[in-house]
């Protein structure tokens, strides 16, 4: 199961991010990467052709048996 943090869900609002666009960058990520700052987490990258072929950020970590995402965003520097 994906879980949301509260960070990642004010930031789909202001973002215009769907839920589906997170689950498609954890369930088929172009690039996978370890987050630089935490070890803990990971980065996945999704080329979203429905927003113009931006790329999404999404940051997350296991909790369990779940996927927490601690924050998703566009990133416009990605290189993929």
């Amino acid at each position: 199961m994906i879980k949301l943090s509260k960070h990642t869900t004010d930031e789909m609002e202001t973002r215009a991010i769907l839920f589906s666009y997170i689950e498609a960058a954890l369930t088929s990520p172009d690039r996978v990467a370890q987050d630089l700052t935490d070890p803990a987490l990971s980065r996945s990258y999704k080329i979203i052709p429905e927003f113009g072929n931006r790329v999404l950020r999404v940051v997350h970590r296991l909790d369990g048996a779940n996927i927490l995402v601690v924050t998703a965003h566009w990133d416009r520097g990605a290189k993929l």
